[in-house]
């Protein structure tokens, strides 16, 4: 059963534009043959509720809005039947797509960074479109998707997202992890129960109530400090829309911008955002 939060941002169009915002689809793809690590996760999900959800929401965003974005975890893990079901979302032409972490994650227990991500994504072979960064103008609105999905952002990105800004159009800016804000952090401590709040860009006061090894994994480098700055200080974007906490939230960040993060969508959530 479909679950749409209706939202409206002004944005000062001349024409109103309707996007569909999904994300955390968790699909676990799987078969007889995989790692068994991975068949024993798979058995934890509901595939043909993830599936059945997943189908009602891209009906609804075909049906009702002029775009459907989606900010990662579309699938649970790294396997061919998974891989292969990327592959086809990536054809439709109605659908926007930025990678999370369940995009690349082996169920392997080994430490994930850049290096891990690059490891699963050449296991993938060609995906017929980018999954790091998304570009694409639509009723007169840049949507660009940055690849943050483990909480870290690289300059590279920082800096196709000012040649984008530059381009002049309003930005809508999607990722997979929410920014840092602080009643968003205040809400995500108990609600994942360890510690973490799954955040980008949490300063040193707030990780100290992380396990060392969330710490680490979220810590900020100096490339993501920068993105952050970026973000904060480009009056361009008009709103930042992210996933990943599996929960629905609204909140300004520090720099004046919306940030609506959508609850995870193998229940049947989406947004339904109304630019106008």
């Amino acid at each position: 059963m479909l679950n749409i939060e209706k939202t409206r941002v002004g944005i000062g169009l001349e024409k109103p534009l309707k996007v569909l915002h999904i994300t955390d689809s968790h699909l676990p793809l799987c078969e007889e043959g995989d790692d068994p690590r991975i068949l024993a996760h798979g058995m934890k999900r509901d595939r043909e509720a993830g599936l059945a959800a997943l189908r009602e929401e891209i009906e609804y965003g075909e049906e009702n809005c002029d775009l459907i974005l989606h900010t990662g975890d579309l699938i649970d893990f790294v396997t061919p039947s998974g891989v292969a079901f990327l592959r086809e979302m990536l054809k439709n032409p109605r659908f926007l797509f930025i990678a999370g972490n369940h995009e690349y994650w082996r169920c392997d227990g080994q430490f994930e960074d850049r290096t891990y991500r690059m490891n699963s994504y050449m296991k993938m072979g060609d995906l017929g479109a980018d999954i790091f960064f998304v570009s694409r103008v639509v009723g007169g609105v840049n949507f660009v998707g940055i690849d943050d999905a483990y909480h870290q952002v690289e300059d590279w990105q920082t800096q196709r997202l000012k040649r984008e800004a530059e381009k002049g159009l309003p930005v809508v800016l999607f990722l997979h992890a929410p920014l840092f804000e602080q009643s968003l952090y205040e809400k995500s401590i108990p609600f994942w129960k360890d510690g973490s709040a799954y955040l980008v860009g949490c300063d040193e006061e707030h990780l100290l109530s992380y396990p060392e090894f969330r710490a680490c994994e979220q810590r900020p480098t100096e490339a993501t400090k920068r993105f952050v700055e970026t973000v904060n200080a480009e009056k361009r974007i008009k709103a930042v829309l992210a996933g990943h906490l599996h929960f629905g939230f609204e909140s300004r960040l520090p720099g004046g911008t919306m940030q609506y993060v959508t609850a995870r969508g193998d229940r049947g959530n989406g947004r339904e955002i109304l630019f106008f």
